[in-house]
């Protein structure tokens, strides 16, 4: 006969062996890295994560340290040598991460204010300008942001090679990789190129609203520019949102806690969240790898542009 003494024993022995197992991994992992590719400028990026990364370490009961990427690639390499063991990826260097074998795997991405998954690649000019379409930028120079970032080099070539331009480097005067997508609109509005591509959500989600929000671009005479001085003259098909991802070879109940922490931070603490998304976003989509898959086949297009051109 099952007893209430026998049911209140087996629950109390599950507990035990929960928590048991919750020691195991946090004995092995008193640190956690959580790397960031570097949409921004590194003090905006500490800015906005910070909070975020505190309330992570609450959540999971083990240190989280944020770890400020100098470039795209450092995150995959770091997340290959298992120095990263958490990563905000763009969906192309999360492709890239897989493509060359990182053990890396997606649970969450973001969820727009209106509740979709995606974004857009756009090409900006100034709108004091006389550019209309790319046609008109031959010989110009495009600012791109990083070889492994999805809205900022390879979804433009792509759409490049859509547009008849296979060989960008070929069509325009100078093609510039500035760093991130905050210095990509930087030598737009400073007339260091005359055409840069960059994310874009909506008017009010993307690279462009976020720095003129923070007052960063300028006109020659240092007032503030503002949303009209900047002109969209091509935008991609839409492109999902990039991933978080941890490594493979992390234990399944500590995947399982950090899914988990950052599904519930719109709610446990909302203030985190808000400073991290700016308010632009409403929450965590739960996500899996296939949903990259996608995106893996883009970049093994855009390698296949270099390949030509290379023969």
């Amino acid at each position: 006969m099952i007893t209430r003494r026998i049911v209140l024993a087996g629950v109390a022995a599950l507990a035990f062996t929960a928590s048991a197992s919750a020691q195991d991994w946090k004995s092995k992992y008193p640190e956690l890295i959580f790397a960031v590719v570097p949409a921004e400028n590194a003090s905006g990026v500490t800015e906005r994560w910070t909070p975020f990364v505190a309330y992570l370490s609450k959540e999971l009961g083990v240190k989280v340290t944020l770890r400020i990427a100098n470039d795209y690639a450092a995150v995959i390499e770091g997340q290959r040598a298992g120095n990263i063991h958490i990563a905000s990826y763009g969906s192309a260097s999360f492709a890239r991460a897989r493509l060359t074998g990182v053990k890396t795997d997606a649970f969450a991405n973001d969820i727009n204010s209106d509740g979709s998954t995606g974004y857009y690649s756009v090409f900006f000019v100034k709108a004091s300008s006389s550019y209309k379409n790319i046609d008109q930028l031959k010989g110009k120079n495009l600012g791109l942001v990083d070889p492994n970032s999805t809205s900022g080099n390879n979804v433009p070539r792509f759409e490049l090679d859509k547009l008849g331009i296979s060989d960008a480097d070929g069509y325009f005067g100078k093609v510039v990789f500035t760093g991130s997508h905050e210095n990509a609109m930087l030598a737009l509005a400073q007339g260091t190129v005359e055409v840069a591509a960059n994310q874009w959500t909506n008017d009010d989600d993307s690279t462009l609203a976020q720095m003129l929000n923070k007052g960063m671009l300028k006109n020659a005479d240092g007032s503030p520019m503002k949303k009209d001085d900047f002109r969209i003259i091509h935008k991609s098909a839409p492109i999902i949102n990039g991933p978080y991802a941890y490594n493979s070879d992390l234990p399944a109940d500590l995947k399982t806690a950090i899914a988990k922490a950052f599904s519930e931070a719109p709610t446990k603490d909302k203030a985190a969240f808000d400073r991290l998304s700016d308010g632009q976003k409403k929450g965590f989509n739960p996500a899996t790898t296939k949903d990259w898959d996608g995106t893996i086949e883009l970049i093994k297009f855009v390698d296949n542009l270099r390949k030509k051109k290379a023969s």
